[in-house]
């Protein structure tokens, strides 16, 4: 294959393609077995430094590149998984580059032939594909590129005297560019920037407030708007709409506006993601209208999946001096061969493969909107049901399709302030499905009327991620395990307030921008502490929180922003026991508390202790001076004399004791045979918000017998059993004492217990006399 590619093509493009095809493999082979030594061993390379003199060979350059692309671990996962997704048609865009910067050393005529053919047959495909006749191309790099020159145009168009006095055209008649409030954020101040206008030239429209879509241009408002201008002397110069918004992807009335703009002499231009829908056999009949429009930018890269590709402006305008004044052409050769990349992805592609792409992500757009319409609690912002490819859904909690009065009794109507909280919810319910399902490419928005959202437009990311049928169920099931845990969670967070409130010595933090159960600090019982103290409790807390066996979150709360010295807890599902999850902090935050200040109180015995310890050892050596003598004390004399008359002294021994911070005689110690077995530590109390719970039940989980399945009785027995399970074993009989020896941990015997409720009594105050019986038996 590559010896009769070398016959039939220059030599020199047969290289250079097969030096770009060994290069792209081997900045995409991700998983050799040296990956490791390679990383270690050019790690230093990453630091800039200066040039080696003798240069280095191309392998040692591309795996330079490659380690800096793939350097850092938390992108390396997800680049390496789009650079596998470039594929064949990513490769030929890639091409398109190289040959661009060599066909530019060729002689003049030879390039002048060579990009009028590639200009040509690119505009002439692109407007035949997208149904945009007679028109003309402009290829840039920047998006907003093709409006900014669109704009110069009708300048020159509208101002005849422009290119002589420039600006002081503009003075005494003012341009107004009109833009949809919808539209992108900065795009209107970018205009501005780049043409030498004021703000004040750029007028922005608001979208309807009562008919239609609250994402569409309000045409009505804009009439007036425009007779307004007229009558003050502005000149209405050109209108951007939307065959896509930026946010919901709704598209504008561009039949009523491209007649709005005839009556007033304004230029319509239109951009956004519907666009591509043009390309398909069914377009509707809003985004059909586009193709009437006076211009219209095409971002065909995301859209078919193709790297550094230019973005497209077909425009109309049969005056060539005012677009080569303009700048929508140029007399630069080397200007005209960004087209060079699409060129070749378009003939690679084909039609077929062009249409197919985009009909690709429309189908994954219909599938997801056609799962969620009977999904509970769920509202989706969709213009067209039948064609949308844009689909913009969140989490509703006043909306459900089950019976309404089921829906009254489960869920609380929203109010204002919980407007916020949902929007903190859904912000939360949009990094869990962009994490769990990553090639599914849904991202979080922010709409003006709906808040925070969660989109899924294929048409700009399917094409690069690789989405398919497989991943749009996944992220539907994904969704239907999430959406019971919002729910959930937002029905208990007022249950958890009111406990947290009810409870002494905790106080709720009120945090609408945490998504969770709520946010809780302990306080203590005392006057208020200081920051450090308060932080220490709240943090060991914390850790004592997370040892435990729950299913719960516990944390700080949010890097930034967040409140100090709280414990924020996460999503809860409905199994949760709020009353056992806040006693249990309570309790716990005592516990530390008191061991805290014990341990500050014993720091202090200590202490004193010791002082009082030094004092009287520093008497027992003054003693033992005096006792023995001064000669005994002396290293060499002492030992001989102590030989030959030893002394006898009665040896004293001392020990500190920790719990009394004195120091103490050991004369007990030794006096009794077995050392430390005079004292048995009393067992450890089992604190209030210790429960019992079933074999596996973790902590904070309502019994499962007491779900709606059991009866009040089940419910009766089940708290007799834990009660039984929870009172030490019987060990008499009715009317009868019990004989049988202790065991070893000083428990009695189990026997079984007979009688009446009467009876019960006798045992019970039988059983509180075996201890002091067992103390008299030792």
């Amino acid at each position: 294959m590559e010896g009769s590619l070398e016959k039939m093509v220059d030599p020199t493009l047969a290289e250079m393609g097969k030096n770009l095809n060994e290069a792209m493999k081997m900045l995409e082979d991700n998983q050799r077995k040296a990956e490791e030594e390679n990383e270690r061993k050019y790690k230093r390379k990453d630091i800039p430094g200066p040039l080696q003199g003798s240069g280095q060979d191309m392998v040692s350059i591309l795996q330079l590149v490659q380690n800096l692309m793939h350097g850092d671990e938390e992108e390396e996962s997800l680049q390496s998984y789009r650079l596998q997704n470039v594929g064949e048609q990513g490769h030929m865009a890639l091409l398109g580059h190289s040959l661009a910067a060599y066909i530019s050393v060729l002689d003049k005529e030879r390039l002048r032939k060579l990009t009028t053919r590639i200009l040509s047959d690119t505009t002439l495909w692109l407007c035949r594909l997208f149904r945009f006749e007679n028109g003309s191309a402009y290829y840039h790099e920047d998006d907003r590129e093709g409006l900014l020159k669109v704009c110069r145009l009708v300048i020159h168009s509208r101002y005849e005297d422009y290119t002589a006095e420039g600006f002081n055209v503009l003075y005494n008649k003012q341009p107004i560019i009109y833009i949809s409030s919808a539209a992108r954020a900065g795009l209107g101040q970018s205009l501005c920037n780049q043409l030498g206008l004021p703000l004040s030239c750029v007028c922005r429209v608001p979208c309807n407030t009562m008919f239609g879509s609250q994402h569409q241009m309000d045409v009505a408002l804009l009439d007036r708007l425009i007779k307004d201008d007229t009558e003050s002397g502005r000149v209405p110069l050109l209108l951007v709409a939307n065959a896509g918004t930026p946010g919901a992807g709704h598209t504008d009335k561009l039949g009523r506006l491209k007649e709005l703009c005839e009556q007033h002499g304004m230029w319509l231009h239109v951009e956004g993601v519907n666009l591509a829908t043009l390309a398909l056999g069914y377009v509707s009949s809003s985004v059909l209208a586009a193709t009437k429009c006076d211009s219209a930018t095409l971002t065909l890269g995301p859209w078919l999946g193709l790297p550094a590709v230019p973005a497209v402006t077909l425009y109309r305008h049969e005056d060539p001096s005012l677009s080569l004044a303009a700048g929508l052409t140029s007399s630069q050769a080397v200007e005209k061969l960004r087209a060079l990349p699409l060129w070749l992805s378009l003939q690679y592609l084909g039609h077929d493969g062009i249409v197919e792409r985009i009909k690709h992500a429309s189908q994954l757009s219909q599938r997801l909107l056609e799962n969620l319409k009977n999904q509970d609690f769920i509202k989706t912002s969709v213009e067209d049901e039948l064609s949308s490819p844009v689909v913009v859904f969140k989490f509703s909690p006043e909306l459900s399709h089950r019976d309404p009065t089921e829906c009254a009794t489960q869920m609380p109507i929203i109010t204002s302030n919980e407007r916020y909280v949902c929007d903190t919810f859904n912000q939360w319910l949009g990094e869990q499905l962009a994490q769990l399902v990553p090639a599914s490419g849904v991202d979080i928005v922010e709409l003006e009327d709906e808040g925070t959202c969660v989109r899924f437009n294929p048409l700009m990311t399917s094409a690069v991620l690789g989405t398919e049928v497989q991943d749009v169920d996944q992220l539907v099931d994904c969704l239907k395990l999430k959406v019971p845990v919002l729910t959930c969670t937002l029905q208990l967070r007022d249950e958890f307030e009111q406990e947290v409130k009810r409870t002494v010595g905790l106080s709720y933090v009120e945090d609408l921008s945490w998504p969770g159960l709520g946010v809780v600090r302990y306080e203590g019982q005392t006057e208020e502490k200081p920051e450090k103290e308060a932080e220490k409790i709240n943090y060991g807390l914390l850790k004592k929180l997370n040892e435990l066996e729950s299913d719960l979150l516990f944390s700080l709360g949010p890097e930034f922003g967040g409140e100090k010295n709280c414990i924020y807890i996460g999503m809860v599902t409905e199994d949760l026991d709020v009353s056992e999850l806040v006693e249990t902090i309570a309790a716990m935050g005592r516990e530390i508390e008191e061991n805290s200040r014990l341990l500050e109180n014993m720091t202090e015995v200590v202490r004193k202790g010791i002082q009082e310890a030094q004092v009287q050892l520093q008497k027992a050596n003054e003693e033992k001076l005096l006792e023995e003598g001064l000669l005994r004390q002396i290293p060499v004399v002492g030992s001989v004399l102590n030989w030959f008359s030893p002394f006898q002294a009665s040896a004293k021994g001392r020990t500190f004791n920790l719990t009394a911070g004195s120091l103490e005689s050991t004369e007990s110690t030794y006096v009794s045979k077995v050392q430390g077995a005079g004292f048995t530590p009393p067992p450890t109390p089992t604190s209030s918000h210790a429960r019992q719970r079933l074999p596996g039940q973790k902590r904070f989980k309502k019994s499962l017998r007491n779900s709606d399945g059991f009866s009040e009785t089940s419910s009766v027995s089940l708290a007799e059993d834990l009660d039984k399970a929870a009172q030490p074993p019987a060990v008499l009989s009715t009317g009868q004492e019990n004989t049988e020896p202790p065991e070893e941990n000083g428990l009695p015997s189990q026997a079984t217990a007979q009688g009446g409720p009467g009876e019960r009594n006798q045992v019970a105050a039988e059983d509180d006399a075996l201890p002091k019986e067992q103390e008299s038996l030792r």
